[in-house]
């Protein structure tokens, strides 16, 4: 094994491939803003987790202790950036994440630019350094050439500009995945929360076959297994379910007897 295929980024170093040949993973996002919640999902066995900037309660200096923890049980982080700035995407990159997730986006053009960030010249605009985790704090400079092959971009589809463009959106090199977000598309669709409502299975529908037309993967959010696996059957192929956050509270309400708690 080379030195530039040790440590703990080495399962996000797989990890494009793996979503790129067609293979389904599975994940969760990391909201609670702890390191510690973070290894107990990465030990579960997951794919990946994804860090939340967006939404949240970590912060960017977490990013790094997160990558590293659950690159000890072979789990890739990712992280969904507050805003697909250059500065963003570049830290959580450098930090020690395999990829990034990038909010909000209502166009092709704007995708386009996003993804660059995470790219080194002459393709794109991120900045260069090595004294970092990405590459093992200076130990394994080599990684700068490979990280452009190796960086994940995951584009949401949440906005009605970027359902619009949502076959441009899949065209562009580096949007690896398009990821639904449900409840912001169903805002954006004026139909909130109504998951069934035509519109919004027909949004599904149209981000599936762009997906499909492009090679690239259609990822989405759902809350449990039988939702991960209607979705699977579905042509998703990049899986969110839950969070650290609801994930907690769902076992909790599951396992409190009846008769106890606020509730009763």
């Amino acid at each position: 094994m080379s030195a530039g295929n040790r440590g703990p980024l080495a399962p996000g170093w797989a990890l494009r491939e793996r979503l790129l040949s067609g293979e389904p993973t599975v994940g969760t996002f990391i909201g609670l803003g702890s390191v510690t919640a973070a290894e107990v999902c990465a030990s579960a066995g997951l794919d990946w987790l994804l860090v939340d900037l967006e939404h949240g309660g970590g912060d960017e200096d977490q990013v790094g202790s997160i990558a590293a923890a659950a690159g000890a049980y072979g789990v890739a982080t990712l992280v969904r950036v507050e805003v697909p700035d250059r500065l963003r995407v570049g830290r959580v990159l450098d930090a020690g994440g395999a990829g990034v997730m990038l909010p909000r986006i209502s166009s092709a053009a704007e995708a386009e630019a996003a993804l660059r960030h995470r790219l080194y010249p002459p393709l794109g605009d991120r900045g260069v350094a090595s004294y970092n985790r990405a590459a093992r704090w200076g130990a394994d400079p080599s990684a700068i050439d490979a990280a452009n092959d190796r960086a994940i971009g995951i584009v949401q589809i949440e906005t009605a500009g970027g359902l619009a463009e949502v076959d441009a959106i899949a065209a562009l090199p580096g949007a690896d995945v398009l990821f639904v977000g449900p409840q912001d598309l169903s805002y954006a669709l004026d139909a909130p929360r109504q998951y069934d409502d035509p519109r919004f299975q027909q949004a599904l529908d149209r981000v599936v076959a762009a997906c499909r037309a492009h090679g690239k993967v259609a990822g989405i959010l759902t809350n449990d297994r039988a939702g991960a696996e209607a979705y699977l059957a579905r042509g998703f192929g990049f899986i969110a379910i839950g969070s650290d956050a609801t994930l907690l509270a769902a076992t909790l309400r599951r396992v409190v007897p009846a008769g106890l708690g606020v509730d009763r």
